[in-house]
């Protein structure tokens, strides 16, 4: 497994582009593989995801089976010019190697977070409907429903370090929710296009690893929907004993 860090430079209009279409954004990261990665569950995919940075550029993250090649981006999203590729990547297996039960880390994850939902007006045969959740504590609640099956738990704050009596109880924030729409071609000859509707969110904040097997399926096969599209990585750093 890899960790790519590319960096975007998001004055050129081919960065402008990618960073507003999360399609056009997937496209560019699976070109960076001879073959189309694979999509199953079975085994590990290519989870990728932007973030905000400083000087003018953003950071595209990618977790794979297989190491990448970005020259192609470069041309169009970096800097071409520049002595150094534009981007750095890692062993990702020495960090997964690392993962211990009890370790506890700082991450960040942006996520899907969705649930099914049936209106008023359907009948109870009626299929439900996914649809996102839009407050915070909804959003926070949609990440702890599913940490255990993920392999870890998000850490509690004491109450004596709660900013209110009845505030947050768990180490995590949500930020940048953003409500993504773009048009989707599709078909054999790509004549019909579908309209794809989703919000992301960022989480940040500080796990404990409760299961490291399954932690390490999670980190290489994403949570939660819309992998595809930015969703899903979680990535990880270590935290410092007080």
């Amino acid at each position: 497994m890899y960790l790519t860090r590319f960096r975007i430079n998001i004055a050129r209009p081919g960065a402008r582009r990618l960073l507003g279409s999360p399609h056009f954004m997937h496209g560019a990261v699976n070109m960076s593989f001879p073959e189309v990665p694979p999509r199953g569950e079975d085994g590990p995919r290519v989870l990728w995801r932007v973030d905000p940075a400083a000087a003018g550029r953003a950071d595209l993250f990618i977790v794979s089976p297989n190491r990448p090649d970005l020259t192609h981006l470069v041309e169009q999203a970096g800097w071409p010019s520049a002595e150094q590729p534009g981007w750095t990547t890692f062993d990702y297996q020495e960090l997964l190697d690392r993962l211990a039960v009890g370790s506890t880390w700082g991450f960040r994850l942006t996520a899907n977070p969705v649930h099914h939902i049936r209106r008023p007006q359907d009948s109870r045969e009626a299929p439900t409907k996914r649809a996102a959740h839009i407050t915070p504590r909804h959003q926070i609640g949609w990440l702890l429903d599913r940490q255990q099956r993920a392999g870890f738990e998000v850490l509690r704050i004491p109450a004596e370090r709660r900013l209110t009596e009845h505030g947050s109880e768990h180490e995590v924030i949500v930020h940048n929710r953003t409500p993504t729409q773009f048009g989707k071609f599709e078909g054999v000859a790509h004549r019909s296009r579908r309209q794809v509707d989703f919000t992301r969110v960022t989480f940040d904040g500080r796990l404990r690893v409760t299961d490291a097997d399954v932690f390490r399926r999670t980190l290489t096969h994403g949570l939660g929907k819309a992998k595809a599209y930015g969703c899903g990585l979680m990535t990880l750093v270590p935290v410092r004993a007080s």
